[in-house]
């Protein structure tokens, strides 16, 4: 006998296994206990009709009839009581992985920049009001490697300043704003002020050998030399914040650093405010709208409660951040 196959044969008849509805096979597991639809729909917090849809769904994706009703309740159809048993196993397996990630204690992990940065003194405050909280620090490249490791969950949340159109999966709620000091060595001109006026530093370089040519932090720093006349200097190579700091307190170079960054100390070098207007960098707090991770809830009601807005009367931003810095602090899906 040939088993070839004419082209003009009818070919076989591929049968897909059905691909179950969790819920359906549920509300079947829940008749057969209850017997009754009603009753089944109470234990479920759904409605009776609720159920019958369910269970006619169930029957119309298994292509059988599972139970017939009596007037003693639901009763098992022949097909029913052999599904039964792998029912009863499927939502207890479900039951099990839901019991296993609800109990799950794993540790909030939380992306950051820098660990000198003000975004761990931020999380260290946060750790302080909960108890029995593990939190896991993870530096990285600020809100480029921030952006994917959010979305694929390597992280639960990112400090970084906001730079551009946020994914539609993203959320981002303003955190701080952090005044700008100046760096420079103890004989400098300014070392002796206690501030310095933003106008004062119009026409001068500031060396800035971090700021990463496309980073959120380097766009900030370059929208504020332009603004006020001032020069940043990137050219490195970086080595370090030990490095920055001897170089401002030997030579002839001035710096820029936030207020509340853990630079080295040294004797040669003086931090000093800016002021009139205080040029503010702006840092949010980002998560995926799908992360339900109980702290990370616990995290953002810590920034609502501690965040302090712009105030344009004495502090400059760039314009493309004023306006999430302005408002309250609540979780904003996209920001710009």
């Amino acid at each position: 006998m040939s088993n070839n196959r004419h082209a003009d044969d009818p070919q076989p008849t591929v049968v897909q296994p059905a691909d179950l509805d969790l819920a359906t096979v549920r509300a079947f597991v829940a008749v057969t206990e209850d017997r009754y639809f009603s009753e089944a729909g109470a234990t479920l917090g759904i409605t009776q009709q609720a159920v019958s849809k369910r269970i006619a769904k169930l029957e119309s994706d298994l292509g059988v009839r599972l139970l017939s009703r009596t007037r003693t309740g639901a009763e098992l159809t022949k097909d029913g009581g052999a599904f039964l048993h792998h029912a009863r196993a499927l939502v207890g397996i479900a039951d099990q992985a839901l019991e296993m990630l609800h109990g799950r204690r794993r540790s909030l992990r939380v992306d950051v920049l820098d660990t000198r940065l003000a975004s761990v003194d931020v999380i260290r405050a946060f750790h302080r009001t909960v108890e029995d909280v593990e939190i896991d620090i993870i530096t990285s490249n600020g809100l480029r490697s921030a952006r994917s490791a959010l979305a694929h969950g390597s992280v639960d949340a990112a400090f970084a300043r906001v730079s551009g159109t946020l994914e539609d999966d993203l959320v981002s709620m303003p955190a701080y704003l952090e005044q700008a000091h100046l760096l420079v060595r103890r004989d400098h001109p300014l070392a002796g002020l206690p501030q310095v006026e933003t106008a004062r530093l119009s026409g001068m370089t500031v060396w800035m050998p971090g700021n990463a040519t496309g980073s959120e932090w380097a766009e900030f720093w370059d929208f504020f030399g332009a603004a006020f006349d001032i020069r940043i200097d990137t050219s490195g190579p970086d080595f370090g914040w030990e490095y920055f700091v001897e170089e401002i307190g030997s030579g002839e170079r001035i710096g820029l650093a936030g207020e509340w960054c853990r630079l080295p100390s040294h004797p040669r070098t003086v931090q000093i405010p800016i002021v009139d207007p205080a040029p503010m960098y702006p840092c949010s707090l980002l998560h995926h709208r799908q992360n339900h991770h109980p702290v990370l809830a616990l995290l953002t009601r810590f920034i609502e409660s501690n965040f302090r807005p712009f105030d344009p009367r004495h502090q400059w931003l760039p314009a493309p951040d004023r306006a999430a810095f302005t408002m309250d602090p609540r979780p904003h899906e996209k920001t710009a």
